[in-house]
């Protein structure tokens, strides 16, 4: 049967289904475009699915370099990765690889704007002088391509396909020192890269477990391991559960073209390792004897290839410094994390450098926006950076901050009716965007929770009991969590404090918190966040040591889990909302027929562990104030 070609019409189309692409997609959908999310793999996730399994990092940091601190330093993204993070952590206890797949596939596949193609990748584009008019995306499983006309392209396939197909310039390799002017650059430019890694899982039987290695696995002696397996630089307790992010190969070659080759080796690599630590000669040492093999992978996890230029290049100084973007719509943390391009072949060289980000630093939107096209934007690790720069924004929970910014700038653009690339040029429409994006928790730098439209400016606040370092004004603050402490925000970006209400611990639960207005008010949609503990790690890891500094497997103990929601009117309480079990962050209550009331009543009945309530932000639409 021949191939059929069909002609699809959206909004937005997404190509990549990664950390930064669902992210993306369902922010463009839940802020009202119609989108079309094209994933080339059977599953999402990109480098965190089961295909590959690695997990998800971000502004927190990890081993040497954590950031958290309670009520202090929560660096942690919030937004769709931590409502993604939360379900994981509930839903997944098991830690299942698989599982997180599937919870990434119900979250697409029941949001309503978003058309979700598997097995779909995106192969060629149609442009019409700066504009594309039309990704065509092939899927060999059905014999069907697809011509999929869009008034905005988001490239988030990391190798940057769709962009390269329509011909937007980008670079490869690294920049000399010269270029940016960056001290951790090469003296001068080179096409080399990061490398790609292929990882391993383990489990512990009752009984000896042999292992007898190809002919073709790598051979690997003490002293060539000796910077790497014996002493891994921020590594947890080293176990056997969960394999290698330093068996690294494939820098100097192109990580694109030569990717064959490179998951070839990598195979050779990794079981060579494990043959090391199975057969070799300090076995004894290693106690693997029970060890059996669970799971290799066969998809590379793949760190670096093609990077977009944008209408700004993010360079060394503006992570390093902290810059203040106007156009700001995501925020990093991660270290700058530079890896030798020859990986496991330099067995004298440490296999990272990472060098310390003093403060949480803006990702502006013109990072983000094609210099040469003006309905093309890209999100995940082909944005536009240097070398050094995207070896702190590449990690996957950047990714999907800067994913859900770039969705949720593109709707506005469709909204509005105008080319993305013209976003910045627009000081409204940017306040806009940056106001949706912490509405929907998603942490900007310096920027306000509470619009100046908010019914809960206008109100009076009351508690039942308040903590002294969490006061019940605290739920207007200008910040959505503590960033104030020494590796938070720049101390001319934030205030102290804790910036939430918390009950007093002695006077117990229930607790509550009532806003009145002097008059009554129309209520079309409340919003609450809660606590739930940014400052901690939380992501699905299949390395035992790092998961024992989480709470996995259970909900988040500050976080309200019972609440109800009460207005009053006409002399008496009615009860509007009961919620139950809840473990979630950020909770949207609307209202098809605004409820008018002049008082509004959270009443929290229990949380998931903690002795008393937490409200992190409490936001009231009313058409009143608009």
């Amino acid at each position: 049967m021949p191939i059929t070609t069909h002609t699809l019409r959206c909004d937005i189309l997404v190509a990549g289904g990664g950390p930064a692409g669902v992210p993306c997609a369902l922010a463009a959908a839940r802020n009202g475009a119609k989108v079309i999310l094209c994933q080339d793999r059977p599953v999402l996730g990109g480098n965190a699915s089961s295909e590959v399994r690695m997990h998800i990092v971000g502004a927190n940091g990890t081993g040497r370099f954590d950031r958290g601190e309670a009520l202090v330093t929560e660096a942690r993204e919030g937004g769709i990765i931590e409502e993604i993070r939360l379900e994981n952590a509930v839903q997944n206890p098991q830690r299942s690889a698989a599982v997180f797949d599937l919870i990434l596939y119900d979250l697409c596949r029941s949001e309503p704007n978003l058309e979700l193609m598997l097995n779909t990748a995106v192969v060629g584009a149609g442009t019409d002088g700066s504009r594309i008019t039309a990704a065509i995306a092939e899927r060999p499983s059905t014999e069907d391509r697809f011509r999929i006309e869009a008034n905005t392209f988001i490239d988030c396939t990391g190798d940057g396909r769709l962009g390269a197909e329509a011909g937007a310039a980008f670079m490869e390799g690294r920049e000399g020192k010269d270029d940016f002017g960056e001290t951790l650059a090469p003296a001068a430019p080179d096409d080399q890269r990061l490398g790609s890694t292929i990882l391993l899982q383990a489990r512990k039987h009752d009984q000896e477990m042999p292992f007898r290695a190809p002919g073709w696995v790598r051979d690997f002696t003490e002293e060539e391991l000796k910077l790497r397996l014996y002493s891994c630089p921020g590594e947890e307790e080293p176990t056997h559960e969960y394999g290698y992010w330093w068996a690294e190969w494939g820098g100097t070659l192109d990580t694109i073209k030569d990717n064959e080759t490179i998951r070839d080796e990598l195979l050779a690599i990794t079981l060579g390792i494990w043959n090391h630590i199975k057969n070799g000669p300090a076995a004894k040492e290693f106690q693997a004897e029970n060890w059996a093999l669970h799971w290799i992978g066969f998809l590379p996890g793949k760190r670096e290839s093609r990077r977009f230029i944008g209408q700004h290049i993010l360079a060394e100084e503006d992570v390093l410094t902290s810059r203040p973007f106007p156009d700001a719509i995501a925020y990093g943390g991660w270290s700058l994390d530079l890896h030798p391009p020859e990986g496991i072949e330099a067995p004298d060289t440490e296999p990272c450098v990472q060098t310390p980000v003093p403060k949480l630093y803006d990702i502006p939107l013109r990072a983000c926006l094609a210099r040469d096209f003006e309905n093309l934007l890209f999100a995940g690790r082909n944005i536009s950076a240097t070398h050094v720069a995207f070896s702190s924004t590449r990690v996957m929970a950047t990714c999907a901050a800067v994913g859900q910014g770039v969705g949720t700038a593109a709707a506005a653009a469709v909204r509005k009716k105008i080319s993305p690339s013209s976003i910045p040029e627009s000081r409204e429409l940017l306040t806009e965007i940056q106001d949706t994006l912490v509405r929907d928790d998603a942490f900007l730098v310096g920027r306000n929770v509470i619009s100046e439209y908010d019914a809960v400016l206008h109100a009076e606040i009351e508690a039942s009991s308040e903590h002294e370092e969490g006061p019940a004004e605290m739920v207007r603050s200008s910040q959505s969590r503590s960033v104030h402490g020494i590796s938070g925000a720049p101390v001319d970006r934030c205030d102290p404090g804790t910036h939430r209400w918390m009950s007093d611990p002695a006077d117990g639960l229930p607790a509550s918190l009532t806003l009145r207005w002097a008059e009554p008010i129309p209520i079309t949609e409340i919003r609450l966040i809660f606590d739930t503990g940014l400052h901690r790690h939380l992501t699905l890891s299949h390395h035992d040591g790092y998961t024992k500094k989480m709470e996995w497997g259970r909900p988040q103990p500050e976080t309200v889990r019972d609440y109800n929601i009460e207005i009053f009117r006409e002399g008496k309480w009615e009860l509007i909302e009961e919620i139950r079990g809840n473990y979630q962050r950020l909770n949207r209550h609307r209202f098809a027929i605004p409820p008018a009331c002049e008082q509004l009543r959270i009443v929290i009945l229990a949380t998931n562990g903690i002795d008393h309530a937490r409200i992190v932000s409490l936001q009231v639409n009313a058409s009143e104030f608009r």
